[in-house]
């Protein structure tokens, strides 16, 4: 049912999906949607759980399949741009979510959208700790920010080639980095943040 509600929020929205839909795509009844969820908060509060969880489990994987935060972090840029014509049809799935739960106003809302941002860009502000950067946070920040934009940007035009041109400019930004640091490393300095994607 959780997994039915991810697909119909994604696809619909949250201001546009009723428990109904949600029933119907699921294929039960609409009273097991009440008996499991009784307003349509608790299912986006279970669908941004979801979300997390998968983004921790995603995460595990990365970690178990490269060995350095470098690959981790291109192989998750390489995740995101397989996405890029399911992304330019509905917008990324964290990214649209979190907005319409901002415009909501009330503080349960914004603090799922603040669970599950964080849950990305603190595992993006590991790999690039790993990286030796001193801006880790700085730069998880704009990495999200960058494929985000990407994600807006290809959504709103109808181009998916946007989010590979995203991708592409972020696997260099990230080589970039990786390279000031060594630098910074060798020279006994601190290095400097680097070029924006």
């Amino acid at each position: 049912m959780v997994a039915a509600a991810c697909d119909v929020l994604y696809r619909h929205g949250v201001q546009r999906t009723t428990l109904a839909d949600i029933a119907e795509a699921a294929d039960v009844p609409l009273g097991n949607v009440y008996y499991y969820f009784k307003t349509k908060d608790d299912i986006v509060a279970a669908v941004v759980q979801t979300h997390v969880d998968q983004l921790g489990f995603a995460a595990a994987e990365l970690e178990r399949r490269h060995r350095t935060p470098k690959a981790r972090l291109k192989a998750l840029v390489g995740m995101v741009a397989e996405q890029g014509e399911t992304i330019t049809r509905y917008g990324c799935p964290y990214g649209t979510l979190s907005s319409e739960l901002t415009k909501r106003g009330d503080a349960s809302s914004k603090a799922l959208t603040a669970q599950l941002m964080e849950t990305l860009v603190g595992w993006v502000e590991e790999q690039f700790a790993a990286l030796g950067r001193r801006d880790a946070r700085e730069c998880a920040i704009e990495f999200v920010v960058a494929y985000q934009g990407a994600a807006v940007v290809g959504s709103a035009l109808g181009q998916p080639e946007v989010m590979a041109r995203g991708a592409s400019s972020l696997k260099k930004w990230i080589d970039s980095l990786e390279a000031q640091a060594g630098r910074a490393r060798h020279d006994g300095g601190h290095g400097r943040k680097g070029v924006t994607p």
